[in-house]
């Protein structure tokens, strides 16, 4: 595994963006306000072919359309979650939202922890993991399922718009997969990708990968849209060591995002 966010992580950067036009996200401590709106979000649990056995996940309930979201390095904690329930409040309770937790059950308070924990993973097993999400998914109701995350999650949901043949379309947010995983020219979805123009992640993830990246998936004729924001790496993170959280630039990636999968599932 590639280790240029590893030494991101290693100290603290800090970043300066710059500001855009007012959107449609509105927000208090990272969660999403929709007036009248809120939602109620249990723990699953559902098979998945991983060798870990079943896959828990954080499931939110709604409309016909499923959206998978994918967590950071740091596990399935009380920040991705507050994420899925943003995306759930942009979707107006049109999306079934489930994140789930890859690590089953280990969350990392230190980038040490989370180091070795993404470091640990089964790659092709967090990826039939997201596969049996997807199923789950269509077993209750959904008609369509997409795929959304975020570093390490962004990485995954690459691949497995390449490898998981349940999904209709991703939205992957700065991380990009080894080649060993999966060959991204071969993705017959859309997709729509999100990168930070000040991202340091050597190898993983900065201006450097994703252009190259970029310039592969246009020769490929793979359909996307291709977004970069003058952010550091991790701008959607409302409490991302980093300090490169955004709340006006995560708002529009946000919606971008969600609107690119009302359009498509």
């Amino acid at each position: 595994m590639n280790i240029g966010i590893f030494r991101l992580f290693r100290t603290k950067i800090s970043t300066r963006v710059t500001d855009i036009g007012t959107t449609s996200f509105t927000s208090k401590n990272s969660v999403a306000t929709i007036v009248g709106f809120r939602t109620m979000a249990s723990m699953v649990n559902y098979p998945s072919s991983n060798g870990k056995g079943d896959c828990p996940g954080y499931y939110i309930p709604g409309g016909s359309k499923g959206l998978i979201v994918l967590q950071e390095w740091w596990g399935l904690n009380e920040q991705i979650k507050k994420e899925a329930q943003d995306i759930s409040g942009l979707g107006s309770g049109a999306v079934s939202i489930i994140a789930p937790d890859l690590y089953r059950g280990a969350v990392a308070k230190d980038r040490e922890t989370a180091g070795h924990l993404m470091g640990d993973l089964d790659w092709m097993g967090a990826v039939k993991d997201v596969e049996a999400t997807a199923k789950y998914l269509i077993g209750q109701g959904c008609t369509k399922v997409g795929v959304t995350g975020f570093c390490m999650g962004g990485a995954l949901s690459f691949a497995a718009a390449a490898l998981v043949p349940e999904l209709t379309a991703a939205a992957p947010f700065y991380g990009i997969p080894s080649k060993e995983l999966a060959d991204l020219t071969s993705i017959k979805i859309p997709i729509q990708c999100h990168f930070a123009e000040l991202d340091e992640a050597v190898g993983f993830s900065s201006p450097a990968e994703y252009n190259k990246l970029r310039s592969e998936l246009e020769r490929a004729g793979v359909t996307m849209e291709f977004h970069t924001y003058k952010a550091g790496h991790g701008f959607t993170n409302h409490e991302s060591p980093l300090g490169t959280y955004n709340k006006e630039l995560a708002g529009l990636a946000l919606k971008r995002m969600m609107d690119f999968m009302l359009k498509h599932l």
